[in-house]
């Protein structure tokens, strides 16, 4: 009977069932605040050694935190719609070798981090992991609606690691950046919440539209926008970055909260997912446009 059952979690099991494991879009979103995080830390170009080695040791360790999640949330990631042909969910990947997966990652990832970028990116890199994988995956998702408002920070935390994989310091515009993702997740997930709302009530995960109701979480996200706007504008308050940014960033949260206040107030089908597809493109645009605006600056003060 076990070789049977070992033969149904190996068998037709690919490279891609293994990347699956990592999320790699989840993973690249965060990258890219990441790298940004490593260019927006020098006026000048990136150390290539850390540019390509500091990527490969957070991408790692982002994909670990992610088999992490997939093997906690086995059980409710088969309930779930969207989730449910995940490869541990559907049994191409046993939990075991998830684990043995995530923790290959962790290994290399720590070992890169600290013996080629420094032990401060090293040691907030684990803090990331453990507080993904661990504290909101296995305690907050399941206690708290508020468990993605807590959880936020460890996947905030990505453009401080770019920054300190260059600097060796962690400086208060790296933390700028990661209060930007930490109060831009809310809105985020809480509008593909309310889009799998009935998915998380089924499995007993307490988010806040199962908690407190559509219409609650509705004006949470439309609260949480508003403050995620004024939060977008303390690069350009605090000398961070110029002008491009700023107007790129006042178009970028006007059309966020035109979404927010649809959601809110003339909801029609689709507009959650229309939403959290937006938040997406909002992000990835914002730290574009930080990037574009850095070098700009860097430019017209060299001349």
């Amino acid at each position: 009977m076990s070789r049977a059952i070992s033969k149904e979690f190996t068998s037709a099991v690919s490279w891609r069932d293994y990347m699956e494991l990592t999320k790699p879009r989840v993973v690249m979103l965060l990258m890219l605040t990441a790298i940004v995080g490593m260019f927006m830390s020098t006026p000048g170009m990136v150390p290539l050694d850390v540019l390509i080695l500091g990527s490969v040791g957070m991408a790692f360790a982002m994909g670990a935190a992610a088999a992490v999640n997939h093997v906690v949330d086995q059980r409710i990631d088969s309930i779930m719609a969207r989730t449910e042909n995940r490869p541990v969910a559907r049994g191409k990947i046993s939990p075991q070798r998830a684990i043995l997966f995530a923790a290959g990652l962790s290994v290399a990832s720590m070992f890169i981090l600290s013996f080629f970028i420094n032990p401060l990116t090293a040691f907030l890199t684990l803090f990331g992991i453990v507080g993904y994988a661990f504290i909101y995956t296995m305690y907050l998702k399941r206690a708290t609606p508020q468990n993605i408002v807590i959880g936020g920070l460890a996947g905030a935390i990505p453009p401080l690691l770019g920054w300190t994989a260059v600097t060796n310091s962690i400086d208060p515009h790296a933390l700028l950046l990661v209060l930007i993702v930490f109060v831009w997740t809310p809105p985020h997930f809480w509008a593909l919440a309310i889009h799998r709302r009935d998915d998380y009530a089924k499995a007993g995960i307490p988010m806040l539209p199962v908690t407190h109701g559509i219409e609650y979480t509705k004006s949470a996200v439309l609260h949480y926008t508003i403050l995620m706007s004024l939060c977008t504008l303390l690069p350009y308050l605090t000398g961070m970055s110029g002008l491009i940014y700023l107007g790129c960033t006042l178009a970028l949260n006007a059309l966020f909260l035109y979404y927010a206040i649809r959601l809110k107030f003339a909801p029609t089908p689709g507009i959650a997912m229309k939403t959290f597809g937006y938040s997406i493109v909002y992000l990835m645009c914002l730290f574009i446009v930080l990037l574009v605006d850095h070098y700009f600056m860097f430019t017209i003060t060299a001349q």
